[in-house]
């Protein structure tokens, strides 16, 4: 299983990228960072921590359901390079001493200004038989302004806590310099790609990638939840897809992700005449400013409305139990607890418990508003306020007058089967080898399913935007199969399925209709607009001494 493999430590560039011929378009940006590091730190950096973006080509907004999602990384990556610090350096002279596992952090992006931090050991604390762990140390991460290092501090928090007691054992000093090519708040996942190159980045430096006869201490799958973990300390709460994916990818597939019973990956052959051009709106999607009313209220309304399904077709669940909607549709289907019943179950499951979905309508709902208040939320799912407050709200901030109930679990459902769905025609056009004639009417197949998965995004679950609406309907009419907002949305990027020979056309006539796109040429436009192919996962690559 991919989950269970080693993290891929390299030792020269063609091992990263598969070959040397591969290799040489990137080799100039990693030898400039090194370089960089070198005018910066007084050395050179041992290690250089990269990790991918992703594009989600469909299974949006399901993650955090435990239903299973198709991504697959990208070739736009986040690198840290890094070493560990043995002598005084300017931390002195801005008011942070050389301490356990002080931290001087750039960014070769100008904008972004040099950081300084020290993680704080904690207190001693005493350990009850039901702490499964307390931590030792602590970061101060502004979680209501997400600046760049937040996502450094995040990826270290948990190495930090896992890895280090704080009494036998202390991090070392470290200096970081960090680049990336994954567009912010674009949909591609840069959030998730610099946490991961961060919790690799502390990792290698620390020696906590391999114990000392070079075993390997944390596989892809410890990685990838390490990593979930280290990401909510910025304060949004991740289902696992992104980091998943800049973990687990690999180059020649998209992959099947699934998080029940537990996590796991399948590489998933697209058919070869396939192309997916991100395209970016140019919306930010700033996490600060959309979780209350966005990405966390989502979280929230599907936990509970999976609640209300559940004991609305008689599955036996605890009133503080945060039930999942795949939880309910295996219960609802007699699964065996502990086991995956099978892609082919799992969607005739999940179209039988469709029609049972109006329980989360509210109970006039005549004047068209599907929504409940939270009063009638509450109601719905029979708790007490102290109860439903401490289960759905104590850990999270959100804000709305009416919760979506039904409109999220219908998206959720039908976004489920349509993830099982595109699955499947990929396998069989694999295991065809389809020629060119039926390749075609597979690949509109698939396009077919992200365009109704973009009507769901938009009018069900509503994370779209009116920007995203008009750039996927640009991209149908310029020639695309299917176009999909792909992440969370609110703003970000498209992913579009074209054909091989027309990818250049295509990027043409959404410039020509996309007014944003209208005056941008070469670079300008190649950073907003590019095809991508599937590419490898995360990895450390060590220079050599």
């Amino acid at each position: 299983m991919i989950a269970e493999q080693d993290i891929p430590v390299y030792h020269t560039l063609a091992d990263v990228f598969g070959s040397a011929a591969a290799a040489l378009p990137h080799a100039k940006r990693w030898n400039d960072l090194a370089e960089q590091f070198e005018i910066r730190f007084g050395r050179k950096p041992t290690y250089i921590a990269r990790a991918p973006g992703r594009v989600n080509l469909i299974g949006e907004h399901i993650d955090y359901a435990l239903f299973g999602v198709l991504p697959a990384a990208i070739e736009r990556d986040i690198l840290i390079a890094c070493g560990a610090r043995s002598t005084p350096t300017i931390s002195h002279s801005q008011g942070v001493p050389d301490a356990p596992g002080s931290v001087v952090a750039e960014n070769l992006l100008p904008k972004y200004t040099r950081q300084i931090f020290a993680p704080a050991l904690r207190d001693p604390q005493p350990v009850s038989d039901q702490d499964a762990h307390v931590e030792s140390w602590h970061l101060d991460i502004n979680v209501k302004e997400l600046r760049w290092e937040s996502y450094v501090k995040a990826g270290y928090y948990g190495v930090l806590n896992y890895h280090f007691s704080g009494v036998e054992e202390s991090p070392s000093p470290v200096d970081l310099l960090v680049t990336g090519s994954v567009p912010a708040g674009s949909g591609l996942s840069s959030s998730a790609a610099m946490v991961v190159a961060s919790t690799l980045a502390f990792l290698a430096v620390n020696g906590k990638l391999a114990d000392s006869v070079g075993h390997s201490t944390l596989n892809k799958g410890g990685l990838v939840e390490l990593s979930m973990k280290n990401e909510k300390r910025v304060g949004v709460n991740s289902g696992g897809m992104d980091q998943a994916a800049s973990v687990m990818s690999d180059p020649s597939s998209a992959l099947y992700i699934t998080f029940f019973p537990s996590l796991s990956a399948s590489v998933v052959p697209v058919p070869a005449h396939a192309v997916f051009v991100c395209a970016n709106s140019l919306v930010v999607s700033d996490k600060v400013l959309t979780a209350k009313r966005g990405y966390n209220l989502r979280v929230v309304e599907t936990l509970v409305g999976a609640y209300i399904l559940a004991k609305s077709v008689g599955i036996q669940i605890g009133d503080k139990d945060k039930i999942t909607y795949r939880e309910v549709v295996g219960r609802f289907a007699g699964e065996t607890p502990g086991e995956d019943m099978g892609s082919d179950a799992l969607e005739k499951a999940i179209t039988e418990l469709e029609p049972k979905l109006d329980v989360l309508k509210p109970e006039n709902s005549e004047n068209g508003q599907l929504g409940v208040t939270m009063d009638e939320m509450i109601r719905m799912t029979g708790l007490t306020q102290e109860v439903f407050h401490e289960v759905y709200l104590s850990w999270v901030d959100i804000e709305a007058t009416y919760f979506q109930l039904y409109r999220r679990a219908k998206h959720v459902l039908t976004e489920a089967r349509r993830v099982l769905q595109f699955r499947r025609t990929c396998l069989e056009a694999a295991e065809s080898g389809a020629s060119d004639g039926k390749d075609v009417a597979l690949i509109r197949k698939l396009g077919s399913l992200m365009n109704d998965s973009q009507s769901s995004c938009s009018d069900l679950f509503e994370c779209s935007c009116p920007e995203l609406d008009e750039l996927t309907r640009i991209a149908r009419e310029a020639g695309a199969y299917g176009s999909r907002l792909t992440g969370a949305g609110w703003g970000g990027c498209t992913v579009s399925l074209v054909a091989e020979d027309k990818v250049s056309d295509f990027i043409q006539k959404v410039k020509a209709s996309y007014l944003p796109y209208k005056n941008l040429e070469g670079s300008a436009l190649n950073e907003v607009i590019f095809a991508t192919k599937p590419g490898s996962g995360a990895c450390v690559y060590k220079l050599d001494a």
